[in-house]
């Protein structure tokens, strides 16, 4: 029997470079109150939110996700043609089918590489940057984009009151590739089905079709999500810390999952984080971009901060499933 060659790729890989794109509509919360019947305050007060940006009508997602892709493979330094793998983390792609990593990669320049879409909701960045080291380091890809997008304004209802005043739009995108030490730590993720209905749509394409539901559209359990994201995910970041062989004090950024203000703030007491770690709050200005958030608080905190290069960022996402993904990875 023939002997079977199984490839093999590079010991390490890092992330190389940071792009973004947001929408480019600045909403206010004054913009929002009147529907849900609330106040710019009360938003301020639950969510830490100011404004957030939103796309114009015939932006996509795919159309973020182009632009924030675009960015991160100039600064790369890396040919658009040698990128062979794209994945897009997204949970707002219009379309089922063809995905927009397909489509992504050739407006870029990176056909014919592999490319799919992923969901993992808030977590999907995570997720993704997961996969994209994994195949590179099994000898899969060679360089991988993976971009976290989402226009979440196509699936809001500005009547809800537990979600829409949250929700923004943007796209974040990385270039990871090969690396000579170790850039992107082992995850720790996971999920929890039997919490499934704590967030998520609230009919299905099916219920749409047959005229016994209006255009599905995101809802939440804010209670619920609120205490398994601040008491079970304040876990999860500190297993994190503890597979990446670091602690707190190692660390130059904490990059959580942007949905809500009291959240960030919390993790960072649970973590006893030392003042010296600078903490993404991207959430006031942006909104809640799910699984953009990561990246776009990160690209922000690189560019305002760009003294963190080379230090080492705490990245936690969690959302609709339930799915959270946690990893330490060294900024570039």
């Amino acid at each position: 029997m023939p002997t079977l060659i199984q490839s093999t790729g590079p010991q390490f890989t890092r992330i190389l470079s940071y792009g973004a794109a947001r929408g480019d509509v600045s909403v206010p919360n004054e913009a929002l109150i009147g529907p849900i019947d609330s106040s710019d305050e009360w938003i301020q007060q639950r969510t830490g939110i100011v404004t957030r940006t939103r796309a114009s009508v015939g932006i996509l997602a795919i159309d973020l996700a182009t632009e924030a892709a675009q960015e991160a493979i100039e600064k790369s330094g890396i040919a658009p043609d040698l990128i062979d793998l794209v994945i897009i983390a997204t949970v707002s792609n219009v379309q089922q089918t063809p995905s927009m990593a397909a489509v992504v990669a050739d407006r870029v320049g990176a056909n014919p590489a592999a490319a799919y879409d992923t969901n993992a909701a808030c977590a999907g960045f995570s997720y993704a940057v997961t996969q994209a080291d994994a195949l590179i380091r099994s000898g899969a890809a060679h360089y991988a984009l993976v971009i976290g997008a989402e226009k979440l304004s196509d699936i809001v209802d500005p009547t809800d009151r537990s979600i829409s005043f949250l929700l923004g739009d943007g796209a974040g995108a990385v270039v990871i590739g090969p690396s000579d030490f170790p850039g992107i730590s082992a995850p720790v993720w996971g999920s929890d089905g039997s919490k499934a209905a704590a967030v998520g749509m609230n009919a299905t394409l099916v219920d749409y079709r047959d005229g016994d539901a209006k255009w599905p559209t995101l809802r939440q359990e804010g209670q619920t999500v609120f205490r398994w994201a601040v008491w079970d995910m304040a876990k999860v970041a500190r297993k994190a810390l503890e597979v990446a062989g670091i602690t707190a004090d190692d660390l130059a950024a904490f990059i959580p999952h942007q949905a809500n203000m009291r959240i960030i703030d919390e993790f960072a007491k649970q973590l006893k984080l030392p003042e010296t770690v600078l903490v993404a709050r991207d959430i006031a200005t942006t909104g809640n971009t799910s699984a953009a958030s990561i990246p776009l608080a990160t690209h922000r905190l690189l560019q305002e901060h760009p003294e963190l290069s080379g230090g080492l960022a705490l990245q936690i996402g969690f959302g609709a499933g339930l799915v959270f993904g946690a990893q330490v990875v060294v900024l570039p």
